[in-house]
């Protein structure tokens, strides 16, 4: 398996040129790399950006990149199962949205074991019925949730809680109750643990969801904005490619308690070769400390 796994990172890396393969972890380093990943569901209508043709880049990336923990958006089960049966080391916590079981889509997090002990998690919903699966929240188009953990990291022995969701791309009612519930939820589970929020909110920095998650700076903040380097383009955004530049947009965000170091962020560029994109968003991550 170790072996299938090497064999992904070096054909990423060959398809790219821009990753090498990580080296072994420094045991001593208290960092913590973090993401936020929109996969794009298995859509038979995307070509040759279907699934089937991104199944191994995807967690390529994800073994090359050495991410400890991602939040992922649009994982329909049986890409959740491909993920895992290529990323060994890792397990998930989620649900699918539609039954609170396997179907729909998932808002997993994908954690590195070998790195994080799982403490506690669950799924809610983004709806006037949080705790009961399949309900579309007040104008939204789709059902929508989120995914909570709570962790240990084992090199320090720290905890906090980390919270992944996807937010309704049409309802504006839906788009900003799910702000207040998600803030509401953290506020209910986190108690002094520092908290890193992911996602794809489905709206930009100037939309009044994103001012409800970052209105009290005591809270939680923005952690592109926070950082004091920043590598890659300023959006996640492009559609396959297909969107023109000037329309692409950074609507996938990475939001911190203020205690929490951010060293370092960056978004990940689409690829403009020939061997396909790995999928209709750019993965957004940040390598955090702990307080």
């Amino acid at each position: 398996m170790k072996k299938h796994v090497t064999a992904l990172i070096t054909a990423w890396c060959c398809l790219t040129g821009l990753y090498a393969t990580p080296a072994t972890p420094d045991t001593e380093d208290s960092s913590l790399k973090v993401a936020t990943f929109n996969i794009r569901y298995d859509n038979s209508g995307d070509g040759n950006n279907r699934w089937a043709v991104r199944k191994d880049t995807v967690p390529a990336l994800i073994a090359a990149q050495g991410w400890d923990i991602v939040g992922m958006q649009e994982v329909l089960h049986h890409q959740l199962q491909d993920l895992l049966q290529r990323l060994p080391g890792y397990r998930h916590v989620g649900a699918g949205r539609d039954d609170g079981k396997t179907r729909g889509e998932y808002a997993p997090i994908l954690y590195d074991t070998l790195r994080v002990k799982l403490l506690d998690s669950q799924t809610f919903w983004l709806s006037q019925y949080p705790d009961s699966a399949g309900f579309i929240g007040w104008d939204g188009a789709c059902t929508r949730i989120a995914t909570w953990a709570r962790f240990e990291d084992k090199r320090n022995g720290k905890e906090f809680l980390f919270v992944n969701t996807h937010f309704d791309h049409v309802g504006k009612e839906a788009m900003r109750n799910a702000a207040r519930l998600v803030s509401q939820r953290i506020k209910d589970l986190a108690g002094n643990r520092p908290v890193i929020l992911t996602g794809d909110f489905n709206v930009t920095a100037d939309s009044e969801p994103y001012r409800i998650l970052t209105a009290d700076p005591a809270f939680l903040q923005d952690v592109y904005l926070k950082s004091p380097s920043k590598k890659g383009p300023a959006y996640t955004y492009h559609n396959f490619g297909q969107l023109p530049p000037e329309r692409r947009s950074k609507i996938d965000f990475i939001f911190a308690s203020p205690a929490i170091e951010v060293l370092q962020t960056g978004i990940i560029r689409e690829n403009a070769g020939t061997t396909g994109h790995i999928s209709d968003h750019n993965p957004h991550w940040g390598i955090i400390r702990l307080p």
